[in-house]
């Protein structure tokens, strides 16, 4: 459905700005795939998303849907809904107009559709995007996104900042669309209770490059952090350690399989990892593999 080669984007080059922001990316999403895209502000969430859509001019790499260049065809523009943190539209817009002004930019729009949307998130038709709170307006971007029959859906930032009741509704929708198998979702965000509900497989950005793509499952219940000594540090096979962070009193290890780690060294401590110990150990401490 969606793939990501060796995408690759650099700003400023050759300044004393110079960011590297993709560092060669690669990525898939088949039909049905739930994928989340982690990290911390950036990170190169933002700009792959934005890379995906042609809205930044990639320095290298390529990105296709379902085989072809989203510049190849209008139909895919049809096929993908979007939805930014900060919305698409004018502030001064009601739901009505926006709906108006998408019936003519889609030909598979579908005005029952949406305002089926509008009626269960309870969105009024007739005040001004400026008047309405942040997950109202994010509800209304979904609604839009959803309205044209979109085969794949791409987030950026959707749920964030939003309350925890907003956001269950937001996954709610998600969780629907994504039942129908032709469907898939690409979403990025920080919020990783979120992700831990719905998403089939996370990936996590750091520093422009793509650290790890894993079912969201085995992170959860294979991963495991090891905590040792120095002296019981130093009996550990190097195979056995994706990641390490020397505390004064101790040393985190993050292992791929908690249960044979508990087999291999009864003496230590293998607590179960949850998604955001896998992440500071990635990011704060060292990376052996």
């Amino acid at each position: 459905m969606l793939t990501l080669t060796n995408l690759r984007k650099t700003f400023a080059p050759g300044t004393v700005n110079e960011k590297t922001a993709l560092d060669g990316i690669n990525l898939h999403l088949a039909p049905g795939d739930f994928v989340t895209v982690l990290g911390s502000n950036g990170a190169g969430k933002s700009t792959t998303i934005k890379a995906i859509l042609d809205l930044i001019r990639k320095d290298d790499g390529t990105v296709t849907f379902w085989g072809r260049k989203l510049s190849d065809s209008k139909q895919l523009k049809e096929d993908i809904g979007v939805v930014f943190e900060q919305g698409n539209f004018y502030e001064t817009l009601t739901s009505t107009q926006i709906g108006s002004i998408s019936a003519a930019a889609y030909t598979q729009w579908d005005q029952k559709v949406y305002e089926g949307y509008l009626e269960r998130f309870q969105l009024p038709k007739d005040k001004a995007l400026k008047t309405l709170s942040n997950g109202m307006r994010t509800k209304l971007g979904i609604a839009v996104a959803l309205s044209h029959h979109p085969k794949l859906l791409i987030l950026d930032e959707a749920t964030s900042g939003l309350d925890p009741v907003v956001r269950e509704d937001i996954l709610d929708v998600f969780w629907e669309f994504v039942q129908d198998e032709h469907h898939s979702i690409l979403m990025s965000s920080h919020i990783t209770s979120d992700l831990e509900k719905i998403a089939d497989y996370i990936t996590f950005l750091h520093q422009g490059k793509l650290l790890f793509c894993k079912p969201k499952d085995e992170l959860r219940y294979q991963y495991g952090v090891l905590r040792c000594g120095q002296a019981q540090f130093g009996r550990l096979d190097p195979s056995e350690i994706l990641a390490c962070r020397k505390e004064p009193c101790q040393i985190d290890v993050l292992v791929a399989d908690k249960e044979a780690a508990r087999r291999r060294h009864p003496d230590m401590v293998v607590d179960d990892a949850a998604i955001d110990d896998i992440l500071l150990l990635y990011v704060k401490g060292e990376r052996m593999k």
